[in-house]
């Protein structure tokens, strides 16, 4: 892979290393990627401080973190909700938070090329995604998760939605290149896609409020082309803090890094990198002493909250660099035009 430090350009705006780093003090001798230092554990942002990881160049670290993640995983395919020092904290099976393994053993793949490591993973994969696929509704939608005694609740969340549709994506590209014929996976896509694009009734609309629910649909890549970029211009003012980020919350004066990583990984994706490596600018800044990302401010006043170290929050800024300046393989993950007319049929491959 190429060397992330070697480039200079990005080298003046961030320091991966010392990121990395910060998110390598966070992870347990187990693989397990807390929160931050003696917090929580949930299993999509456990994937994206994983991801970081692979991105920064600390590959064998990355692989603890996915290999964590199957000894954890339940009979049903699914993951708790979270855990605290071992011990399950939330009970709850959510069909967004199990299948987004499926991106990261995918974005490793891309960064390192290595056909043994989807080999070793897609039986974690496979009952991953067949979980969240167990939810879907009648009408495409993904409902967001089973309680404790295998109860479906049948609320439909258009973020937990869109981060599922690429999780099935990256799941078709691994099942591709296995040469394993997941023909009901690409149904369910499709309905999925009709879904979020021409059926909003059907998702818990409450959610609007948040940052999430305006640009997860474009950065999955469930909507493209004009009518994304139509979303993002009839909601700019209201998500946007020029100068500053994206509001994690309209309503809320709290801009986030996360979301603001994640944006500049959509509008990224979307083509538009220049635009991107503004609002990436926009917080360059906002790192404490070790180079580390702040979780998030309030705005005007400057407040930094929480004070923890979130390594999800690290793993997505890297992610969001790499996507500006090139700095991998996996630097197309989510771009638009390298999924742009993607085959999932099934073409067996030789030797797979």
């Amino acid at each position: 892979m190429k060397s992330v430090i070697a480039n200079k350009e990005m080298a003046s705006v961030m320091d991966i290393e010392a990121i990395c780093k910060r998110i390598l003090s966070t992870q347990k001798k187990s693989g397990e990627i807390p929160w931050h230092d003696g917090g929580k554990t949930d299993p999509w942002d456990h994937v994206e401080a994983a991801m970081g990881l692979s991105a920064g160049g600390f590959l064998e670290d990355a692989r603890r973190a996915f290999d964590w993640l199957i000894t954890m995983q339940l009979e049903d395919g699914s993951w708790h909700s979270a855990w605290r020092d071992g011990v399950p904290e939330d009970e709850t099976r959510d069909s967004n938070m199990s299948s987004y393994i499926a991106v990261g053993v995918f974005h490793h793949y891309l960064i390192t090329g290595d056909i043994h490591f989807l080999k070793k993973m897609w039986g974690a994969v496979q009952r991953a995604v067949e979980f969240a696929l167990g939810m879907q509704g009648d009408q495409g939608e993904i409902f967001w998760a089973r309680n404790s005694a295998g109860k479906i609740d049948r609320m439909s969340l258009l973020t937990g939605s869109s981060s599922v549709f690429f999780s099935v994506k990256c799941g078709l590209a691994i099942a591709k290149r296995l040469g394993r014929d997941m023909a009901g996976w690409r149904n369910a896509l499709k309905r999925l896609k009709e879904a979020i694009n021409e059926k909003p009734h059907l998702f818990n609309a409450t959610k609007s409020r948040y940052s999430m629910d305006w640009f997860y649909p474009i950065l999955s890549g469930a909507v493209t082309g004009a009518s994304a970029e139509a979303r993002i211009t009839a909601r700019w003012k209201k998500f946007i803090v020029n100068g500053q980020g994206v509001l994690c919350v309209s309503d809320q004066p709290w801009v986030t890094m996360a979301e603001t990583s994640e944006f500049v990984l959509t509008i990224a994706a979307m083509g538009n990198k220049k635009l991107a490596r503004i609002i990436f600018d926009w917080i360059a800044d906002k790192v404490f002493d070790d180079g580390s990302f702040w979780c998030g401010h309030t705005y005007p006043e400057m407040v930094i909250w929480p004070e923890e170290k979130m390594a999800w929050t690290n793993g997505v800024a890297i992610l969001a660099a790499d996507a500006i300046f090139n700095l991998t393989p996996g630097a197309s993950l989510f771009s638009h035009d390298s999924w742009d007319g993607a085959d999932f049929s099934f073409i067996p491959e030789k030797n797979a």
